[in-house]
């Protein structure tokens, strides 16, 4: 069942874990091992969490890699569904 406007995962991470740690952007970034404006990037929807990236929080919030990626792809496929037009593309039929 596909979801209506997911959330990205950076407003997750920001309105439910910096929150709930207490973590600044730079404390967040620093617990990651990533520069700053990398946090700010991510944290702010301007970035996407990678496959590395979901290792770095499954091991920061002992939550699974797995869920973080997942979160991702619902995102990115709600985005392209908005935005991609696929008029063009034919049906290939047997």
């Amino acid at each position: 069942m596909e979801m209506h406007n997911p959330c990205h995962p950076g407003e997750i991470l920001k309105e439910d874990y910096l929150t709930t740690y207490k973590l600044s952007v730079t404390a967040f970034a620093l617990k990651l091992g990533i520069s700053r404006n990398a946090a700010s990037e991510l944290i702010n929807c301007h970035n996407r969490v990678s496959p590395e990236m979901a290792l770095r929080l499954e091991k920061a919030f002992n939550v699974p890699a797995q869920f973080w990626l997942d979160l991702q792809t619902q995102y990115d496929l709600w985005y392209a569904r908005q935005n991609f037009n696929t008029d063009n593309v034919e049906v290939i039929a047997l």
